[in-house]
């Protein structure tokens, strides 16, 4: 518990001073400095996930500003901070390490800090939960709110003396880094997967794909969609999770929410009945889902394979997400559950051989995901732990 001293709750051994409240005007200074000789500098935005980020990047070919007229845009020094008054309530704040100067909008506010200040120690405190009451209590303005530097210097936040401020700002740039190298894993995969997937299931009018396992060369064959699987409306699956308490923690599939096309292998889904697909007859958006779901609307179909002998089901799911549909009915689209009329797919032992590969692919994306969703949470703790 923080006590009355003003200090965390938890702390680095050897550190036992109080902090001490300091107000923003004394620990920072504004530090833009309008672009007057319109100097070719790289322009910058800044996002609420990655901070500074050339405009190039952010926008497609530079967005609308990149032939403007840039002197009236700010620079930014390194070292500096900034942010757009109008996104601060959304986290749009950037700290700039490199060390060439750049240049900002002149809607942003640009700062530096003085030397009472570790610079890593304020960058974290401002991704903490402690700066967006402050936002809150203070911006201003009719529809948009505004957040600008005069407000800014309203504010006061707990500090101790800087070596330990050092120490916090060093601990939790470690955590950065091990959740942008699982956040590079895991979007390294998903790319990886979603390239596999182009490259292992036949483009347009071709009968082979791009890429096989090794043994295998006859031509994918057209097959009808209800030759594969049967499917029903989930009537008899939708239950109310407050009459069955071991349901009463499970999530609830519906229409047009954030699973449409769920899959399962372990007979954990429909009060654990069958192995099947979820198919959602409003939306073309796919979804892999782990389960245990219950379903909860009517909308959406289930499919299940006529012949698991000589089909493998994962594999479907895979194929299913890629397949374009015929879309059907007027204002909720409707898709027919029988289009395509035709798909191409191949022999049960390559199907297996592909839903393997993708399954083991899942299973690392999973675990990366795991491991960002639990790096997340404990720097979400030592944020609230190790700030006053």
């Amino acid at each position: 518990m923080k006590d009355d001293k003003k200090n965390p709750e938890i702390r680095f051994k050897g550190f036992t001073e109080d902090w001490e409240e300091r107000k923003f005007g004394d620990i920072t200074f504004l530090s833009g400095e309008k672009n007057k000789d319109n100097l070719p500098l790289v322009s910058y935005s800044i996002s609420n996930e990655k901070g500074f980020v050339e405009q190039d990047v952010q926008f497609e070919r530079g967005g609308t500003m990149r032939d403007a007229d840039k002197s009236m845009y700010i620079i930014v020094k390194p070292k500096s901070f900034a942010y757009n008054p109008a996104r601060i309530n959304i986290g749009s704040i950037g700290y700039y390490e490199k060390t060439e100067n750049i240049i900002v909008s002149s809607l942003y506010e640009v700062f530096s800090t003085t030397n009472e200040i570790d610079d890593k120690f304020l960058w974290h405190w401002f991704k903490s939960t402690r700066f967006p009451r402050f936002i809150e209590k203070y911006q201003e303005g009719g529809v948009r709110q505004y957040f600008y530097y005069n407000k800014l210097l309203l504010c006061s936040l707990p500090i101790p003396k800087i070596k330990e401020q050092e120490k916090i700002g060093l601990t939790l740039d470690k955590i950065d880094k091990l959740i942008t190298l699982h956040q590079y894993k895991y979007e390294k995969l998903v790319n990886f997967k979603k390239s596999m997937l182009d490259k292992m299931f036949p483009k347009n009018l071709s009968k082979v794909p791009e890429i096989r396992f090794k043994g295998f060369t006859e031509d994918w064959e057209q097959r009808n969609f209800e030759s594969i699987f049967d499917y029903e409306r989930p009537d008899k699956y939708i239950v109310d999770s407050s009459e069955y308490s071991e349901y009463s923690k499970t999530p609830v599939l519906t229409a047009n929410k954030a699973f449409i096309l769920g899959y399962t292998d372990e007979n954990r889904t429909y009060k654990k009945e069958k192995e099947s697909i979820i198919f959602d007859d409003f939306t073309l958006d796919t979804k892999f889902v782990d389960f245990p779901y219950m379903v909860k609307s009517s909308a959406l179909k289930i499919l299940t394979l006529k012949d698991k002998k000589n089909d493998n089901l994962r594999f479907n799911y895979e194929l299913l997400s890629k397949t374009r549909f015929n879309i059907l009915g007027h204002a909720r689209h409707y898709i027919s559950v029988v289009q395509p009329k035709n798909i191409r797919t191949t022999k049960k032992e390559e199907q297996d051989k592909i839903a393997h590969l993708t399954t083991t692919i899942d299973k690392l994306i999973i675990l990366h995901q795991q491991k960002l969703e639990k790096l997340n949470n404990i720097k979400k703790s030592m944020l609230d732990k190790m700030f006053v």
